[in-house]
């Protein structure tokens, strides 16, 4: 089996290849709006790609303030454990950080995924980008 490597850096090392599997996975498959998916927060980010083999498979990023977003893993990767290795490594650049707790927004269909993972969902389904969410947090 392929090895897993998990690389951080930013947007100006690592947005290539991230707008590359954000593009396949949100405007292609779930049609989020190109208009909201970039919207202007990569360039303050820490961004994360995993790659299977030499392979770009699976792409988050962390904003300033702690929240983990676009989460990202491309249909021949799901469900080999990638999407998990990623979420890990998000959360441990986040205590790197010094966040006292990570937040996102989670897809609905999703939210047992980030539950795995110690995340605790709150308030109410709303819709981004026509997908229902719901908040999570995890504290650190």
């Amino acid at each position: 089996m392929p090895t897993v490597e998990i690389r951080t850096g930013d947007w100006d090392t690592l947005g290539q290849t991230a707008s590359m599997i954000r593009r396949i996975v949100f405007i292609e498959e779930q049609r989020v709006p190109q208009e909201e998916e970039w919207d202007g927060h990569d360039s303050e980010s820490i961004h994360l790609i995993a790659t299977l083999g030499s392979e770009p498979v699976g792409t988050a990023r962390l904003l300033p303030d702690g929240h983990i977003g676009r989460v990202a893993v491309l249909a021949n990767a799901r469900g080999t454990g990638i999407g998990y290795q990623l979420m890990e490594a998000a959360i441990h650049t986040a205590r790197q950080a010094g966040h006292a707790k990570a937040e996102l927004s989670a897809q609905v269909h999703a939210l047992p995924f980030y539950e795995r993972l110690g995340f605790e969902a709150h308030g109410k389904v709303f819709m981004d980008a026509g997908i229902p969410h719901r908040e999570m947090t995890l504290t650190l």
